[in-house]
C-alpha cells in the first residue's frame, strides 16, 4: 500500500508540475505573439507599399504570417495536452495494479 502510495504521490506531482509548466509558457506564448504582431504590423506598412507593385503576392506573405502566427498557441496546448494525458496514463495504469 506504501509503494502505491508513493507512486501515485510521483504521478500526481508530475501532472501538477506538468500544469504549472503549461501555465508558465502561456505569458510567453503571448509575449511572442504581442512581438509578432507589432513586427507584422511594421512589415505590413512596408508590405503594402510593395504589395501594390506585386500584386497577389502581399496577400499570399500576409496569409502565411497570419497562419505562423497562430501556430504558438497550438504547440503550447498540444504539449500541455499531451504531458496532461500521459501523467493520468500512467497514473490510471499504477492505480490498476
Amino acid at each position: 500500500m506504501g509503494f502505491m502510495d508513493t507512486l501515485k504521490g510521483w504521478f500526481g506531482q508530475a501532472k501538477a508540475e506538468a500544469a504549472e509548466l503549461s501555465e508558465k509558457a502561456a505569458p510567453m506564448v503571448d509575449k511572442a505573439k504581442e512581438m509578432g504582431g507589432d513586427a507584422f504590423d511594421k512589415v505590413k506598412d512596408v508590405a503594402e507599399d510593395i504589395g501594390d507593385a506585386a500584386g497577389d503576392t502581399f496577400g499570399k506573405a500576409k496569409d502565411f504570417v497570419e497562419d505562423k502566427m497562430g501556430k504558438g498557441d497550438d504547440v503550447v496546448a498540444d504539449v500541455k495536452d499531451t504531458a496532461e494525458s500521459t501523467v493520468e496514463q500512467v497514473q490510471d495504469k499504477v492505480e490498476g495494479q
